[in-house]
């Protein structure tokens, strides 16, 4: 089991294995390693898997509880026509770039159930920092990019969804539905990383080693 297998066995299938009558969304299929194991889901517990990308894999699978609808995932209309009912789980592992990804969750979260699960890949950064063994100027920054965006939607949002992350491999977040109510577009929050307050702080802490050493 490679690293992609391991953390959505982990993090995903050990989160919703027990869900009878499953309704998964899955955008993007790619190697199809996610859409297989939710397939395999949706036949045990008989469940219904749609799975949405740009390229075809109509052919990728056989099986009754699968469908696949070749579409871009923010062609909001087409899917949600296709779609008669909310889903207990919805996977993105399409495109990975931050503003891309509040579309996509902001667009999808009404067709979430209560209690239901959004998973959102390659929130980590840390594979791709330099002289790692994935090295990579642009995943190192739109992964940190995706994740800070995350994290802004749950701070405007944190009394209508749980959030959790894994950071095994490219990472994955997961958003848990807490009730019905409708998410708010994010405001950036303002941290006291350059006040004056914290630049003193750091100010003293340098003082303070000096001194020691």
């Amino acid at each position: 089991m490679d690293d992609h297998q391991r953390k959505l066995y982990n993090f995903v299938h050990d989160k919703i294995k027990d869900i009878k009558e499953i309704n998964i969304l899955e955008f993007g299929v790619r190697e199809g390693k996610s859409t297989r194991m939710f397939i395999e889901l949706a036949e045990k517990n008989n469940g219904n898997v749609i799975s949405i990308d740009i390229d075809d894999y109509k052919n990728l699978f056989d099986s009754k509880k699968w469908k696949f609808i070749q579409s871009r995932d923010d062609n909001f209309e087409k899917i949600k026509n296709v779609l008669h009912q909310q889903q207990d789980v919805i996977l993105l592992d399409s495109f990975h770039e931050a503003d891309h990804v509040h579309k996509i969750i902001i667009n999808y979260y009404d067709l979430l159930k209560e209690g239901g699960y959004f998973f959102i890949d390659d929130i980590s950064w840390l594979p791709y920092l330099k002289g790692k063994e994935r090295d990579s100027l642009y995943c190192e920054l739109n992964n940190k990019e995706t994740f800070d965006t995350i994290i802004c939607l749950y701070n405007d949002n944190d009394d209508k969804f749980d959030l959790e992350f894994s950071f095994i491999s490219s990472g994955f977040a997961v958003l848990k539905k807490r009730n019905n109510l409708k998410l708010d577009l994010i405001k950036r929050y303002k941290d006291r990383k350059f006040s004056l307050r914290n630049l003193l702080r750091k100010f003293k802490n340098i003082k303070y080693f000096e001194k020691k050493n």
